[in-house]
């Protein structure tokens, strides 16, 4: 009988164990539920307070018709797909269609670099436009420095499977005036681009190591100028040998705002920019050893006045919870001073409205 009493005290005991876990487990997970609802509350906080401060970077009234004063406000589309149909989402928002002999201005990327546009989010852009992929020759020390290489460059990376491929200034050089430029006279990109009659600006927003950020303004400057021209921006118009040295670094990024200027004077119009905001390196696509990217990806945008694009990707970075590494790139190199110099010129508007697809 003794053992029988012993016996049922210790079941008693191991229930009231079992008891008093189950409490302690059921307790656990609610404090662990209510600590995960607490935290996707925060996370959800924090993407309205994102997109919030994204929408508060647009210094315009977002409904056009209410303000006629409005209307000349730069529109800038926007959406978060990053893909072939992203770009031709945009692309199509823009509503001016691009005919005639059409060069899109790439960047072919450096050998080793992991962080350029890919082909394949280009590709049926370029089949809709039936396009040209266009690029000019670098400066000594990179692989893409003489026309040769830079073509072979294009097939390893896989741009001549999608489209024909032109290096602007496989024969020679010309020059394009510079109206209102304060440091530049003429821009001096490659004859061929002439051949062209509309231009479409594909870049890849990320950093830069001399100019901060490039974009749209970037690849219409640096990007579209010969071997010779890249020195004669980097410059302040002083030199056509003297490779990436600017003596002035200011002069250097007002330069490249007068140097895109003459691209779009002489596209007349017939000219449009896309930004694609992934793989967003400090380092640009011209190192092969770029930085590895330190923010999430954000978007593709478009749209037809290249500062008013640029000013829209500064400021998304700016949003951005994770772009700290970019903005003390933009913000160590004065990189804002290409666009305010832009805007002062007549390049394009900081101003616009952003609109999501």
């Amino acid at each position: 009988m003794e053992d029988v009493t012993m016996l049922n005290k210790k079941i008693l005991s191991f229930l009231g164990v079992a008891i008093i876990s189950i409490v302690f487990v059921s307790a656990c997970q609610r404090a662990f539920a209510q600590q995960t609802a607490r935290a996707q509350q925060a996370e959800r906080a924090q993407q309205t307070e994102r997109t919030q401060q994204t929408e508060s970077t647009v210094p315009v009234q977002e409904d056009q018709e209410a303000d006629p004063a409005a209307v000349d406000i730069p529109i800038v589309y926007f959406t978060a797909d990053i893909s072939a149909a992203g770009i031709m989402a945009v692309y199509n928002a823009l509503g001016l269609e691009a005919h005639g002999n059409v060069a899109v201005k790439i960047h072919t990327g450096e050998p080793g670099n992991h962080n350029f546009l890919r082909p394949v989010f280009m590709a049926d852009l370029i089949q809709r436009v039936n396009g040209t992929l266009v690029e000019s020759n670098t400066v000594a020390g990179s692989r893409r420095a003489t026309t040769a290489m830079h073509y072979q460059v294009a097939r390893d990376h896989g741009f001549t499977a999608i489209a024909p491929v032109v290096i602007l200034d496989e024969r020679t050089d010309i020059s394009l005036p510079v109206a209102g430029g304060k440091h530049l006279r003429e821009n001096i990109v490659g004859s061929r681009f002439s051949e062209f009659d509309f231009h479409i600006v594909l870049s890849h927003f990320k950093g830069h190591p001399m100019g901060g950020f490039g974009g749209a303004v970037k690849n219409m400057s640096i990007g579209y100028a010969s071997a010779a021209g890249k020195s004669w921006i980097h410059s302040a118009g002083r030199s056509r040998t003297t490779g990436w040295r600017s003596p002035n670094q200011n002069a250097f990024l007002e330069s490249m705002a007068e140097a895109a200027k003459s691209i779009k004077d002489a596209a007349r119009g017939n000219i449009l920019y896309i930004n694609v905001m992934n793989h967003l390196s400090v380092d640009c696509d011209c190192l092969g050893s770029a930085a590895p990217p330190t923010m999430a990806d954000i978007g593709v945008l478009a749209s037809l006045d290249p500062v008013a694009l640029d000013m829209a990707c500064v400021d998304l970075v700016y949003a951005a919870p994770d772009g700290h590494d970019l903005i003390e790139r933009i913000e160590s190199r004065n990189g804002k001073l290409t666009l305010d110099h832009g805007q002062t010129i007549g390049l394009g508007s900081k101003a616009y409205r952003l609109v999501r697809l």
